[in-house]
């Protein structure tokens, strides 16, 4: 499962929407391919070549998405951005599958009234590959599971650091929910997801409203065909993952978030129980989500920051 937020591609996305769909008429009869030109390589960071014909496609791509001004120049640097953030999410060992790049293309298209293949040919003829769209929607992904990678890496707080801020509270210790969880997939096989996913959410629904509790979780799973009951054990509330956050706080003990559909197929999460904790371990977590908190909420947030840090460390020789 893909605990990261989508929201950046989810703007991202919007952005385009329109774009696409008002390039959709003027692809079909009439419009033609563009020409396929010789390709150079343009730029080289880290060892990673940039050549013109990605920058070509993105320029294309800038274009669909009504950007303005210089498009070769700004296609440039997003294109090394990209770079400097594949090899990031390379290094966090960040990986999105194949199937959820799929199915955010699906959804893509769905979204916007189109098949895929009706989405591929007005790329297409746009002179944006379905390929380069689908690696654009890879990275925006993973880009911000490698941030967060990076954040509990580098920004862990210390001891010291816990305790100064508590004296500058007064001493109080602060205390945080504790959730013990399950988690229940109602697999999907990808070569039938189209076919039943429908139908597996329904049973998914189904089995929340016998659930009271975690107790005969199992028990109830057997009886059907293809479900997966995982033990999540003990979570913080700091330490939820952002995709299933807001819908856990919001479930009370002994009930079930909404069902959500993943790469897996239909899911929801079981809350078993709740308590208050407040100890070093569970300060530390407070501590570290106010600081998260606030440089999200900066000009300058976390993603910025490492991309920025990035791009200083780069080779970046343009040809």
């Amino acid at each position: 499962m893909t605990f990261m937020s989508s929201m950046t591609f989810v703007r991202l996305g919007l952005a385009v929407a329109t774009a696409v769909c008002v390039a959709a008429p003027s692809g079909f009869p009439g419009a033609t391919r563009p020409a396929m030109a010789a390709t150079e390589v343009a730029v080289v960071v880290n060892g990673q070549p940039v050549t013109t014909f990605q920058i070509r496609q993105r320029a294309a791509f800038l274009k669909l998405r009504r950007e303005s001004g210089n498009l070769t120049k700004k296609a440039t640097d997003e294109l090394v951005d990209e770079a400097l953030k594949s090899q990031e999410m390379r290094r966090r060992g960040v990986s999105i599958p194949d199937q959820a790049v799929e199915q955010a293309f699906e959804n893509f298209a769905q979204q916007n009234k189109l098949t895929v293949p009706q989405l591929t040919e007005v790329l297409s003829r746009a002179g944006f590959s379905a390929r380069s769209f689908k690696d654009y929607i890879r990275i925006q992904m993973g880009w911000g599971q490698a941030v967060q990678a990076s954040l509990r890496s580098n920004d862990a707080l210390s001891e010291q650091d816990v305790v100064q801020k508590m004296l500058a509270q007064g001493g109080k210790k602060p205390s945080t929910t504790e959730y013990t969880l399950q988690q229940v997939i109602f697999v999907v096989p990808p070569d039938e997801r189209g076919s039943l996913l429908s139908r597996r959410k329904r049973e998914a629904e189904g089995m929340r409203s016998r659930l009271q509790g975690c107790e005969r979780t199992y028990d109830i799973a057997k009886q059907l065909v293809d479900v997966t009951v995982r033990d999540l054990g003990r979570v913080a509330a700091p330490e939820l993952p952002p995709r299933w956050k807001d819908a856990i706080e919001n479930a009370k003990a002994g009930k079930t978030t909404p069902v959500q559909e993943t790469e897996r197929g239909a899911e929801f999460i079981a809350v078993c129980n709740t308590r208050q904790i407040s100890d070093d371990k569970s300060a530390a977590m407070v501590f570290r989500a106010q600081e998260l908190e606030k440089l999200g909420k900066g000009e300058s947030g976390p993603d910025k920051a490492l991309l920025d840090k990035l791009r200083k460390n780069a080779r970046i020789v343009r040809k």
